[in-house]
């Protein structure tokens, strides 16, 4: 099914007066709806509207070019043409987020030299200047294979919460590693029963910036050991020895949809803020 709805031009929102170079990009939100711990995701309703739909009307405050929700069932696509997005249908037999975004890449024919931005179906609170940051870092780095964000991680509970996936990284911002455990482990703090140290805790956000080229090598790659056991894609690129560049944000993200608790999380919170 070919994607539809072309938008013309650059982006519009809240990224449009943020004073950030202006580096073209096209984000791709996979939405899978055979999710284990809260099935037919991008469907459930949230403050009155599906989940997806508040994933592209986030995706649609950046100054994105084109914004493109990739999925395997023609309900999400339906809802993604009515939020705005263009819509393009992908297997369901993809194994990961990534793959979908490779196979819009594919059908697409884009350059090798495209910049993707991967925001995942389930971050309907992520600010669409963040996408506007994360594909300016990666433009930053052009030696860098792929681009993420991270945020501080202020609480012991988050640290060792398994839905929030930690990060760690080399003192020039490459990533080290990924896990849904808690790292970087205090190990003094644990013998002794105190709160950990959290001033190296970071949580990593669903959002990647990647170049079509490598986007092409990754997905060539089959799933890593790692990326099984962790169930956790990004270990597939440093599986293979990718430079993973980061950027940390202190901004207020909060954590995205994966079980009915968090469902009713993001309600309360949207109520709070008048955000739907």
């Amino acid at each position: 099914m070919p994607a539809t709805g072309e938008r013309k031009g650059g982006g519009h929102g809240a990224g449009s007066g943020s004073g950030m170079s202006a580096e073209p990009f096209i984000v791709v939100i996979p939405a899978r709806m055979a999710s284990s711990r809260l099935p037919g995701k991008p469907l459930v309703a949230i403050a009155g509207r599906p989940l997806i739909a508040h994933v592209v009307a986030r995706a649609r405050e950046s100054r994105a070019q084109r914004v493109i929700v990739a999925s395997d069932d023609a309900r999400v696509l339906d809802v993604a043409r009515a939020s705005g997005a263009e819509a393009c249908w992908t297997p369901a037999e993809l194994p990961s987020g990534t793959d979908r975004i490779a196979a819009v890449a594919a059908q697409q024919r884009w350059p090798d030299e495209t910049c993707v931005v991967n925001l995942q179906g389930d971050e309907p609170l992520t600010p669409g200047t963040l996408l506007d940051e994360l594909a300016a870092l990666l433009a930053r780095h052009p030696g860098a294979d792929m681009a993420t964000l991270g945020v501080p991680i202020r609480s012991a509970d988050d640290l060792r919460d398994p839905n929030q996936v930690k990060l760690v990284t080399d003192a020039a911002g490459r990533a080290l590693y990924f896990s849904r455990a808690p790292i970087p482990w205090d190990r003094e703090a644990a013998h002794a029963g105190h709160s950990p140290d959290l001033t190296q805790a970071r949580r990593h956000l669903g959002l990647y910036a990647y170049r079509v080229g490598f986007l092409r090598q990754l997905t060539e790659q089959p799933p890593a050991a790692l990326e099984r056991i962790e169930q956790l894609e990004q270990l597939r690129a440093l599986a293979i020895g990718a430079w993973i560049q980061v950027g940390i944000v202190d901004a207020p993200v909060p954590a995205g949809v994966d079980t009915p608790e968090d469902v009713d999380r993001l309600e309360r919170l949207m109520a709070a803020t008048a955000q739907a």
